[in-house]
């Protein structure tokens, strides 16, 4: 497979930078297999089915990129240098991995300070990266980054304009619980309180797994040939709990769709045999056409970036034909993209059982 089978070209114009307002208002885009259907998020209710499992990612977002000086002393006397520092996972060694601007201008051993309570000591570099020690842990760490960093925003946003204090609110999940990501589950953004609980009084029901989306998530393809590309692995779990919902759901013969392709690729790096079993662990899984779904019926999922591994994952639900044609829909439609964009459900025709049932409330 050639990276130029995933591209397309993509009006500046539909680069969403800010939410729909309220989130659910957003519009939903239903592909129905080669079926095209213009809804809004808002009215899921009509469109899923009693016994319908709605996996989604419980990971919350920690205000992961800082701002703060290096202070050095030398021949020319006291030099300060402004360094732009986003976090990217934690270490086995308590350190921070972190991509720091410019790199060239720290060494090992210098202390970078954030604010009067938080700095954090250099302790080596590679890859690019720089590895942080941070003078405090635990609660203390968490209300003080809190205090002063900001969202990660993905590049697309972030090169247009800086994070805010909105952003704090609309780039985290309404039922964000694990602290970890560096980056949204972001088809999880168009939910609110009373879409969850419309959904549930429809028959709809809900499971929660953690997978901690990393920054590899917005890393581009860099090889022609997609598979040389290597996955950047990101922690996650699924409770025995989860699974045993899953797989009830599965042998009732109901539909389990994710929300996000994060959700998806955590449950499908979860499947063994046809059920999900328990899991907590790294996962690299990297999905193109050609992938067996053991677990996903379908997927919500935002609109994504041309000649990325999620272009590459929608792919391999619907067919590559099939979402060349969902996404020239989109972009003729003036739809949103990205993060903070607009939403779609992508339902294959092989998805689920009682197939006959799929359009009855469309």
């Amino acid at each position: 497979m050639k990276l130029s089978e995933f591209d397309f070209d993509l009006p500046e114009r539909l680069i969403a930078t800010r939410p729909a307002r309220p989130r659910s208002s957003a519009r939903l885009l239903l592909a129905q297999g080669n079926e095209i259907t213009d809804r809004i998020v808002n009215e899921l209710p009509d469109i899923l089915r009693p016994g319908d499992r709605l996996v989604l990612n419980d990971t919350k977002v920690i205000p992961a990129r800082l701002f703060g000086l290096r202070h050095r002393s030398g021949e020319a006397g006291a030099t300060s240098a402004r360094m732009d520092v986003t976090l990217l996972e934690p270490r086995s060694d308590g350190s921070w991995s972190a991509l720091i601007k410019p790199l060239k201008k720290v060494r090992d051993g210098e202390v970078i300070v954030f604010s009067d309570a938080l700095s954090a000591e250099v302790v080596g570099r590679g890859d690019g990266q720089g590895y942080l020690a941070f003078n405090l842990t635990g609660k203390d760490f968490d209300d003080a980054l809190n205090a002063v960093g900001a969202m990660p925003l993905p590049p697309y946003i972030a090169g247009k304009r800086p994070a805010d204090d909105a952003d704090k609110r609309d780039y985290q999940t309404h039922w964000a619980r694990h602290s970890g990501a560096v980056a949204a589950p972001t088809a999880s953004l168009h939910f609110d309180g009373p879409l969850l609980d419309a959904l549930a009084a429809r028959g709809v029901v809900f499971t929660h797994v953690t997978l901690h989306v990393g920054a590899g998530t917005f890393l581009p393809v860099k090889v022609d040939d997609v598979r040389d590309h290597k996955m950047h692995a990101e922690w996650g779990a699924v409770t025995p709990e989860a699974a045993t919902e899953i797989n009830a759901t599965k042998a009732a013969g109901h539909r389990v769709i994710p929300v996000g392709t994060t959700a998806l690729r955590l449950i499908e790096s979860a499947a063994k045999g046809g059920q999900v079993q328990p899991w907590a662990g790294p996962t690299d899984i990297f999905i193109t056409p050609g992938f067996t779904f053991q677990i996903a019926d379908g997927l919500m999922t935002n609109f994504h970036l041309p000649k990325s591994t999620l272009m590459m994952l929608v792919s391999a639900l619907m067919g590559v034909d099939t979402i060349r044609a969902i996404y020239d829909h989109a972009i003729t439609q003036d739809y949103r993209f990205f993060s903070y964009g607009d939403s779609s459900l992508l339902l294959p025709r092989n998805c689920g059982a009682n197939e006959r049932d799929l359009v009855a409330n469309v």
